[in-house]
């Protein structure tokens, strides 16, 4: 069935040709036609199987020759970097239409997230938690909302946001049309999924997720202290052109960073720990080709479209089958073909075991020819949370030493030893005496009125952004009473 049968909007149909799309994938030819027709979706789909397209282009379809001004569909999803992604791909959808769109997420500034609120741009992306922080204020309000999608919802669960979306549930109008897309469906995403949906079409519900057919799956055991030789050892063949490398913690991913940075490999890396720019810098640099590996944690699992990845390296094996699932599903994307390599340790058999039973198949093991597994690697990859702490502790002694030293050196140069401080005044509440009667001081702190204490804000003080003002941190919920 091509797109021009789902009675899409002649400028939305060149859009989608521009892309290169020429036949719909199963999740858009069985989500399409129900939201096009308004109806409520509930929809679990596999990642990388096309669903960001299966609920914009009825978005789009439906907000074309609208009165503009006015933001009428919203897109909740759990990460940033989906949420840019997905704001790019409306962009490059409705590049043939008046339509606007605009990402709503924490670690960058406010204001330009406010002014797309104040002009009413046509769709918000957005994660719950920097959308919450806008509704705190008045120009954040989406009266006029007419489509809500959510997009990975088992994911934003995992994350804990379901609190947060069923605060944003609130400030959003009953009356609408709601689209529901998630990989799996635990209990509470099908609780969820019951109060938002009504007489939903559902979509792929019985459907098993597994990994893409286009990949080819395979496992490497290797100790521990190994994995990291044996990572360089893959990409010294020249076989892996590029490849997301996911590792269990965000020390773990730093470490395999820093070993190849060093090996002169062209890395980058994503996690939690690094800021909104880095993280962007870093998955744009990957997309375009400057570096060759990007290191990761699970963050960028889900909703990372990459084109043509060739490879993914489970660096450690997931704890749960679903994260193997959708980290694999990185490459071979858009019915392309991808490799999928584990490396698996001894203590991390039972977790294979389990990703093994759920996808139904065992993976072949394979030894890389040529490589010592009996070698002894020359540092470890993973440093010890007591060394960690030992070394923290070691870098603070040494630099109060080093601050105890200068002030010495400092108080040797003068001729004398530093004054020692002057301990402060008693306030009474009442001015000096050689200053009765006279107004302050130049320099001298103003006095404050009476009946007001001393945490009356000046009335120039510029207001917090939305970022630093969430409920029960305003800044004068911390201030002490006089």
């Amino acid at each position: 069935m091509p797109f021009s049968s789902f009675g899409l909007h002649a400028d939305l149909l060149r859009g989608v040709q521009e892309l290169g799309f020429t036949r719909p994938t199963p999740i858009q030819n069985d989500a399409i036609p129900p939201a096009v027709a308004g109806k409520d979706v509930l929809a679990c789909a596999m990642t990388g199987s096309g669903k960001s397209a299966a609920f914009l282009l009825p978005i789009l379809n439906k907000l074309i020759g609208k009165k503009r001004g006015t933001t009428r569909a919203l897109i909740l999803t759990p990460t940033r970097e989906l949420a840019a992604q997905i704001d790019e791909h409306l962009r490059d959808l409705a590049v043939h239409t008046p339509l606007s769109g605009a990402a709503v997420y924490g670690g960058v500034g406010a204001g330009p997230q406010e002014h797309a609120f104040r002009n009413g741009v046509d769709v918000i992306v957005a994660t719950p938690g920097r959308l919450l922080d806008h509704f705190q204020y008045s120009y954040a309000k989406l009266e006029g909302l007419e489509i809500l999608v959510l997009d990975e919802a088992d994911r934003m669960l995992d994350m804990g946001f379901l609190p947060d979306i069923r605060r944003v549930l609130k400030h959003l109008p009953t009356k609408r049309q709601t689209l529901f897309f998630s990989a799996t469906m635990p209990a509470a995403i099908v609780e969820l999924s019951r109060e938002m949906l009504k007489n939903p079409v559902t979509i792929a519900i019985e459907r098993k997720s597994l990994p893409a057919t286009g990949i080819t799956q395979s496992v490497f055991p290797v100790s521990q202290d190994l994995k990291m030789p044996l990572l360089q050892a893959l990409l010294d063949r020249g076989e892996v052109e590029n490849a997301i490398i996911f590792t269990r913690t965000k020390h773990r991913a730093n470490r395999v960073y820093e070993q190849l940075e060093r090996n002169k490999v062209k890395v980058a890396r994503i996690h939690g720990n690094r800021s909104q720019v880095q993280r962007t810098d870093a998955l744009a640099g990957f997309k375009s080709g400057r570096y060759r590996i990007l290191v990761a944690t699970d963050i960028a699992a889900r909703g990372i479209d990459v084109e043509a990845l060739s490879h993914v390296v489970n660096f450690d094996v997931p704890n749960m089958p679903e994260d193997y699932i959708h980290r694999v599903g990185r490459t071979a994307r858009a019915e392309l073909t991808g490799d999928a390599i584990t490396f698996v340790a001894p203590d991390e058999e039972n977790d294979l075991r389990a990703i093994e039973r759920a996808i139904s198949k065992r993976l072949p093991r394979i030894t890389l020819p040529d490589f010592d597994y009996k070698q002894k690697p020359a540092e470890k990859l993973e440093i010890p949370i007591q060394e960690r702490i030992a070394a923290i502790r070691a870098k603070k002694a040494e630099d109060r030493a080093r601050a105890k030293a200068k002030l010495e050196r400092k108080g040797a140069g003068s001729g004398h030893a530093a004054a020692p401080s002057r301990q402060p005044q008693r306030n009474t509440g009442r001015a000096p005496a050689a200053n009765s009667g006279r107004g302050p001081q130049r320099g001298a702190a103003p006095s404050h009125s009476a009946g007001r204490g001393p945490s009356s804000a000046p009335a120039h003080r510029r207001p917090a952004s939305p970022s630093s003002n969430r409920p029960g941190n305003s800044p004068s919920g911390n201030r002490r009473r006089p």
